[in-house]
């Protein structure tokens, strides 16, 4: 089913349907009453056409206006996002965050990234054991068990996109702060993460 839409002059015939029958209460297009119903019709109209943004705006994939309450709900701006970040790179933190359910496992970190905006591959390391591990594999130590590597571009292109962006934003930004940031913030206490781009 879809959403009715509602124009400035079904508001004002509705209005004017509403009013009592009688000379006192006129519906001629030039008199004072219709004109007052037009122009109440128009503000009717502005807040019927918000509140059907607002359906697709509770979605944090979608969300413009509402952008604001899911950020203070999960815990943002925060400094990984830098000082002023993109309407894109800002919901893709918040769909990251809302989306994170919690892991420590290499999916679970691809995911995450992806949630983003970034593509990244991960690599665990084990130190060298004899009979296991192959020959030209680094010895390491035990702190290998708990060091990983995420591989991602040199730089994540994100790009102006009409509908996500908004007026005075760059037309594309390259960096991986975000990213560094973020995972480091979700990463196990004990965990080593090494970033390395190609």
């Amino acid at each position: 089913m879809t959403t009715p839409v509602y124009s400035a002059g079904d508001f004002a015939r509705a209005l004017q349907a509403l009013m009592p029958q009688g000379k006192v209460w006129p519906r001629d297009s030039d008199s004072v009453q219709s004109q007052v119903f037009e122009g109440l019709a128009a503000v009717y109209e502005r807040n019927s056409d918000r509140a059907q943004n607002l359906i697709s705006d509770a979605f944090p994939a979608n969300t413009v206006e509402l952008l604001p309450e899911w950020e203070s709900t999960l815990g943002l701006p925060d400094p990984c996002a830098g000082p002023s970040p993109t309407i894109q790179q800002r919901r893709n933190q918040v769909v990251a965050r809302f989306a994170n359910s919690g892991g420590q496992s290499s999916a679970y970190y691809i995911n995450f990234a992806l949630n983003l905006g970034y593509t990244v591959t991960v690599n665990q390391y084990a130190p060298f054991r004899c009979g296991q591990s192959r020959c030209g594999d680094s010895l390491g130590g035990v702190e290998w068990f708990y060091t990983w590597a995420i591989r991602a571009p040199l730089n994540t292109v994100t790009r102006f996109r009409v509908g996500s962006s908004t007026v005075g934003e760059a037309l594309a930004t390259w960096n991986n702060k975000v990213l560094e940031c973020e995972l480091s913030s979700v990463a196990p206490a004990h965990t080593y993460l090494q970033f390395q781009y190609s």
